[in-house]
């Protein structure tokens, strides 16, 4: 495939949202085609599977469904929206995909992230990021920008506990340190303009 796949990865609260749409904004601008997507989502039968996932009412969700949902969501994003993107040559600026897996059903939900990585690797066959940026930031941080922002969803995994919170900012720890050469690592509790800068230099370094 010809274009180039970027992904944004981080816990909870850390900025890549709004990264992501200043990024989509500043290389539209310098005449890059850009499809911006998330996950899960981005297509309206994934949409309908993050409804499922992220409900705050399914709270008996079995870890293991919940992962298989995920796979599930990516698979059919996948093929119906970055594949074909890809294919053309655009950039896809995607905000998270198989690594939030890892490390939130593999890591947090105690599943293995071997275990997690040999599921996802049904659904997303060989395609993996060119680039993926990790916003890292304490999960306190995080946290505690989501309980500031009233403008923000409350979802089901926004109600963990710190301890799960926890696990998924070391798991993500630990799978960048797995993927070196892609994950590529932000001081994400910095201020807005200076993390879109560090964001933007790391992308056009892969243009």
């Amino acid at each position: 495939m010809s274009g180039l796949f970027i992904t944004l990865e981080g816990p909870e609260g850390s900025g890549k949202t709004t990264a992501a749409l200043r990024i989509v904004d500043t290389l539209k601008t310098l005449g890059y085609e850009v499809v911006y997507t998330r996950e899960p989502g981005g297509i309206e039968i994934a949409e309908q599977i993050r409804q499922v996932i992220l409900d705050p009412k399914n709270t008996a969700m079995d870890a293991k469904t919940e992962a298989l949902l995920y796979a599930a969501s990516r698979r059919q994003h996948l093929v119906e929206k970055v594949m074909p993107a890809l294919q053309t040559g655009k950039i896809v600026l995607c905000d998270r995909f198989v690594d939030s897996s890892l490390v939130y059903q593999g890591m947090a939900r105690n599943l293995g992230i071997e275990t997690v990585y040999q599921m996802n690797l049904f659904a997303i066959e060989d395609v993996m990021p060119d680039l993926t940026i990790f916003f890292d930031v304490e999960p306190t941080v995080g946290l505690a920008r989501i309980a500031a922002d009233n403008t923000r969803e409350v979802n089901r995994l926004d109600m963990e506990t710190i301890e799960f919170h926890q696990k998924v900012y070391e798991g993500y720890l630990e799978v960048a340190r797995h993927f070196p050469n892609r994950i590529q690592s932000i001081d994400a509790s910095q201020n807005q303009d200076t993390v879109f800068e560090q964001c933007l230099s790391l992308i056009k370094s892969r243009l």
